[in-house]
């Protein structure tokens, strides 16, 4: 099982996606993007990547006692789920799921099985938008959603 993420400002939106990874898998790789390719895609996150793994790994020690998963470093938008013949699944949300095919053409020049793909639901916040790292940083929504009228949020 595979997933991955920028993961800044560890959210709804992001735990319902690793939940999903470990009710579908056993073990799961986790691709946190790096920094350069963070900023290669035009984002601006508040934390580096050493932080976001970090509050990640808390989150996942706290929520996933015990559960197996390895975390790595993404440098592009392929990363141990293409790799690895051993990925059978990959958990991705609405906004990721177009750049499976491309995954799973990867995957078949490597003469890998196509990945079996399980998307998520958005999360949405109070006001019935997505729940965002960008809505979080804007000040408009904090982690669970809830609606904060446009305030910076402090770190």
């Amino acid at each position: 099982m595979a997933t991955g993420g920028t993961f800044d400002h560890l959210h709804r939106g992001h735990e319902s996606l690793l939940k999903k990874s470990f009710e579908v898998g056993r073990e799961v790789v986790i691709g946190v993007t790096s920094d350069e390719f963070v900023a290669r895609e035009g984002k601006k996150p508040d934390f580096n990547y050493t932080s976001r793994v970090r509050e990640l790994e808390n989150y996942l020690r706290r929520n996933f006692p015990g559960r197996k998963y390895f975390i790595t470093k993404l440098y592009d938008n392929f990363g141990p789920g293409i790799a690895a013949e051993d990925v059978e699944a990959i958990v991705v949300s609405p906004e990721t799921v177009n750049k499976v095919p491309i995954a799973n053409q990867l995957r078949s020049a490597k003469g890998f099985k196509p990945l079996d793909v399980v998307v998520i639901d958005w999360v949405l916040a109070n006001d019935g938008k997505l729940i965002s790292s960008n809505r979080i940083r804007k000040g408009e929504v904090d982690r669970e959603g809830r609606i904060l009228g446009g305030r910076r949020r402090a770190r």
